[in-house]
């Protein structure tokens, strides 16, 4: 018996060293920062929609890293140092990228301490001078919309819409009020005009949050213009 409890503390002292060094590791401090831009110019999404997925080889890890973009298209991963690849998913945001758009399907990464890195794509159309106001009750949202992907790629715009929040997430998931305006109804592209009341809010509150969001035929998620806060 008391060779069987010798070998039974062994193993367990074992055990404990072995557990002691697995969590002895180092964790990662490297900060890997950056946008979705199209000509340097910021990329704007709807909140955790967009995903992004980042591939290390080697260190036994054959998944990807990943999370989704900011509504101002940045993103941000905690990393230990070394090469990384970067996809966005295919299908996933308002834009092209990859061999569609004749870019590389992967972005290689080299991190060394803090990174920044852009990641750009084309849009299929971009929102141009967002004016986004308030008067009484009503918010106003007027704006020009660019065609950039006019090629076999191209998408139509299926509607337009402008959203009002009582948080700075004002999109199709936490909106109070919204207007919407359909493709085939817009006459100038070059301006494009739309309101909506703002509801009674509770609790009370003299501001609001306001965006502008653009659907493209054949495409899950909505491009959107900067939200922008209005005190009323």
């Amino acid at each position: 018996m008391k060779i069987k409890f010798h070998y039974i503390l062994l193993l367990a002292v074992g055990f404990g060293l072995a557990s002691c060094a697995l969590d002895n590791y180092d964790e990662p401090t490297s900060q890997l920062t950056g946008r979705l831009v199209y000509q340097g110019n910021p990329i704007y999404l709807e909140f955790n929609r967009v995903s992004y997925e980042l591939y290390q080889d080697g260190f036994g890890k054959t998944g990807p890293l990943g999370s989704t973009f900011t509504p101002e298209g940045t993103f941000s991963q905690l990393l230990f140092d070394g090469t990384y690849k970067m996809v966005v998913p295919n299908g996933q945001g308002p834009f092209l990228w990859g061999e569609e758009a004749d870019m590389p399907d992967t972005v290689t990464i080299n991190v060394s301490g803090n990174t920044e890195q852009d990641f750009e794509v084309i849009p299929f159309w971009i929102i141009n001078n967002a004016q986004l106001s308030g008067s009484g009750n009503q918010v106003t949202g007027t704006f020009a919309l660019e065609q950039i992907v006019t090629d076999a790629n191209a998408k139509n715009i299926e509607s337009v819409t402008l959203y009002i929040s009582k948080t700075m997430f004002a999109n199709s998931q936490t909106n109070v009020a919204i207007t919407t305006l359909e493709g085939a109804a817009i006459t100038d592209i070059n301006s494009v005009s739309l309101s909506a009341a703002i509801p009674e809010l509770v609790p009370t509150q003299n501001y609001v949050f306001a965006s502008i969001g653009v659907k493209f035929a054949g495409v899950d998620d909505l491009l959107f213009s900067p939200t922008e806060k209005i005190t009323f």
